[in-house]
């Protein structure tokens, strides 16, 4: 962008030691939109003062954040929520300049991989082992307990690159390659766990009811490892922490809940003083994914 006069003015503001003032030129800086990033990323290349290189860092961080606020607004509001898309928007939280193609490119390769394998008279256990054996021996995804230390295990370019994240992160690559294959695997809301849940085909049209949430259920996964739970696993499992096994606990929860999810662990990840900003920006992306018209 063009360094109107303007701009250079507010540029001599930004190490203003009064907070009002530096917030009224924040404020205008960030009217300008990203195409001033490029003057501000110049302006901290030739500025020695760390407390003003951090001003700059966060003018930057301001303007990427509004961008990524509309994006996730437009994949609210669209017509089908692509949870790949979702995916890559968390990751730019982190990584605003994350470039598409690598991720889109590695997703395609297990999903055609995948695809390779399957045909239509495999069970339903077939077909989650295809696509199990493929994603963590063939591709050597490793599953690894969610860690509020490392925000990388939550962020999709981040786990193809070091082909570990966990549980949520897994669960969801594994629900979108699902997505593209036409396997009916989707996650459900059981308590203190995200779980996957194979669901019948002959249910999927069909609106779930407190009789029929754990019927419609041919088995569970469990997307650290891909492993597979009957039943009476999940029955034992709420045995061992004493909490009833109510119905809504077996229905399918959407994409939309499924990324509020994704967000609202990461937010944990930068719990500190520091890092607060993030954890509010974090959280004010669930609720503007609550109540986006």
């Amino acid at each position: 962008m063009e360094e109107t006069k303007e701009i250079s003015a507010l540029f001599h503001l930004i190490d203003d030691p009064d907070t009002e003032v530096f917030t009224s030129v924040s404020d205008r800086i960030v009217s300008y939109g990203r195409g001033i990033i490029p003057n501000l990323e110049h302006l901290w290349e030739n500025t020695i003062s760390e407390d003003v290189q951090t001003r700059i860092e966060m003018l930057i961080h301001k303007l990427h954040y509004r961008d990524l606020t509309e994006d996730f607004v437009r994949w609210k509001t669209s017509s089908y929520q692509d949870l790949l898309t979702a995916c890559m928007l968390v990751a730019k939280f982190q990584y605003p300049e994350m470039p598409a193609a690598p991720v889109l490119g590695d997703v395609e390769k297990l999903r055609r991989n995948i695809w390779l394998e399957l045909n239509n008279y495999l069970t339903p256990l077939e077909q989650v082992n295809v696509l199990t054996s493929i994603l963590y021996n063939y591709y050597g995804l490793k599953g690894v307990e969610v860690g509020y230390q490392h925000p990388e295990e939550f962020l999709i370019n981040k786990i193809l690159e070091t082909k570990r994240g966990n549980a949520i992160a897994n669960g969801i690559l594994y629900l979108l390659l699902a997505e593209l294959l036409d396997i009916p695997v989707k996650a459900i809301n059981i308590p203190r766990q995200f779980i996957l849940a194979y669901i019948k085909p002959e249910y999927l049209s069909e609106k779930p009811s407190h009789e029929s949430a754990m019927s419609r259920i041919e088995f569970f996964i469990d997307p650290m490892s891909g492993q597979v739970f009957t039943h009476k696993d999940v029955e034992n499992y709420f045995k061992r922490i004493s909490v009833p096994p109510v119905a809504s606990y077996f229905n399918p929860i959407n994409h939309e809940r499924t990324i509020q999810i994704l967000l609202e662990e990461l937010s944990k990840c930068f719990d500190d003083d520091k890092n607060r900003y993030k954890q509010n920006e974090l959280m004010e992306l669930v609720a503007l994914l609550a109540n986006a018209a």
